[in-house]
C-alpha cells in the first residue's frame, strides 16, 4: 500500500503550521512555498482539514490557517481519516461485498492485520510526537516554540500555553 501525497503533504502542512503558527495564522502560499507544494493543491488538502475542525481560517490582511487544537491532541489516524477516508491494505477488508471471496479467501485474515497495524500506529501518533523528534533547529525543522518550550524544564506552565495564544475555537468569518 502506498500513501497518497495528499496525506504526506497534509501532515507536511499540519507540521509547518504548528511551527510557523506563534506569530498567528500562517498563509498558505508561505506553506506551499517551504513545502514544495502547489498552492492550489494545498488548497485542496486544507479544505478537509478545516471542515474536520483540525485547522481554523482566518480572512484578511493578516489572515491564514491555524491549529484549532494543539499538536497532542491531533492524532495523526484522524489527519488521514480527513484526508483519505480509512486507511486499509486493501478494499475489501473496510467493504468485503467488493470481493465475492471475501468470505473464503486465504489471504483476507493477512489484510485484516496488516490494516489494523496500519490503524494502530497511525492513532498511537500525534502531530506532537512527530514534532517532538524535531530538534528545532536548522530551517527544516518542524518543531513550534511551544513543543520546544516542553522540552526545556525552565518553560513549562503558563510560559508554554502563552506560546499556542488564546484564539478562539472556529472558522473565522
Amino acid at each position: 500500500m502506498r500513501l497518497s501525497t495528499r496525506s504526506r503533504y497534509g501532515i507536511r502542512a499540519l507540521l509547518d503550521i504548528a511551527r510557523h503558527s506563534a506569530e498567528g495564522p500562517v498563509r498558505l502560499r508561505e506553506i506551499a512555498r517551504r513545502q514544495e507544494v502547489s498552492l492550489s493543491y494545498l488548497e485542496h488538502i486544507v479544505g478537509p482539514l478545516i471542515a474536520g475542525g483540525i485547522l481554523r481560517s482566518t480572512r484578511g490582511v493578516y489572515g491564514g490557517v491555524s491549529l484549532m487544537r494543539r499538536p497532542e491532541d491531533i492524532s495523526v489516524a484522524e489527519v488521514f481519516a480527513l484526508l483519505e477516508g480509512q486507511v486499509a491494505a486493501v478494499d475489501c477488508v473496510i467493504n468485503p461485498t467488493v470481493c465475492p471471496r471475501s468470505d473464503t479467501c486465504a489471504t483476507h485474515r493477512l489484510w485484516r492485520e496488516m490494516t489494523d497495524a496500519m490503524n494502530a500506529v497511525l492513532g498511537s501518533r500525534t502531530l506532537a510526537d512527530l514534532l517532538d523528534g524535531d530538534s528545532g533547529e536548522g530551517s527544516n525543522s518542524c518543531a513550534h516554540p511551544a513543543m520546544r518550550a516542553l522540552k526545556n524544564p525552565v518553560m513549562r506552565g503558563a510560559a508554554a500555553d502563552d506560546a499556542w495564544g488564546d484564539a478562539p475555537v472556529g472558522v473565522a468569518d
